[in-house]
């Protein structure tokens, strides 16, 4: 991953010094390879993590232009890919909460009241309206926030919120990146919420285990490097 980072610092670079404008035909593949001094799989990679955030727009047949978002827009999204990228941590954290998360959705499902637990269910329905990715992943902290809230435990509602704040870049990240995840994300939520109100604790730290682990498996494969030429 370190070369793509390198590839994607350097068009960072380049937006920033004005060599690239928003609007701009990249150089060929080529010869921007050697311009940055990477390897030509490093290069495409690099394209293809910009282009899902629409900071490059691959165009068929044509080229590969830079978005037409303002220059700070640009640099600010580039920011963002560039930390996340980086960010290993994240893997760990994720670890950390495939250990708390199930535990304190079983508990709920013992401790949550029937108004809790329709709130909870409520809140669930509300995220199907929201078309921002930003803003269906505060839905997705609240949710788990709500559950680690409704175990009544005060040190394990705040060892999850603690835990669970460092992923929001990974949400976000899948969120723009996977098309099937926002969908399959609150259908999992529903599913959490059935076994919390069936009082079922096995099922409900089950369903939240397979919910964790199905965004650490993605982001495991997020950050596989391609080989180099």
């Amino acid at each position: 991953m370190a070369l793509t980072d390198d590839a994607i610092t350097q068009i960072k670079a380049m937006i920033t010094s004005g060599d690239l404008k928003p609007g701009d035909r990249l150089p060929r593949e080529a010869d921007l390879a050697a311009m940055i001094g990477v390897s030509r799989n490093s290069l495409r990679e690099a394209v293809r993590a910009l282009s899902l955030v629409r900071i490059l727009d691959v165009r068929q047949g044509d080229g590969t232009y830079v978005s037409s978002m303002s220059t700070e827009s640009l640099l600010e999204s580039l920011s963002f890919l560039l930390e996340f990228r980086r960010d290993s941590g994240v893997v760990e954290f994720l670890q950390v909460r495939q250990i708390l998360e199930p535990a304190a959705a079983a508990l709920a499902a013992r401790t949550m009241t029937p108004e809790q637990v329709a709130a909870l269910r409520s809140a669930v329905e509300d995220s199907r309206a929201s078309s921002e990715v930003a803003e269906l992943v505060r839905h997705d902290l609240a949710f788990h926030t709500a559950i680690a809230v409704g175990t009544g435990n005060t040190v394990l509602a705040s060892m999850v919120d603690s835990v669970s704040m460092p992923t929001e870049r990974a949400r976000y990240w899948r969120g723009l990146t996977d098309e099937s995840a926002i969908e399959r994300t609150i259908e999992e939520h529903r599913r959490i919420v059935d076994a919390i109100e069936a009082h079922d604790p096995d099922l409900a730290a089950a369903r939240t285990l397979v919910h964790i682990s199905g965004v650490l498996e993605w982001l495991q494969r997020a950050g596989e490097a391609p080989a180099e030429d």
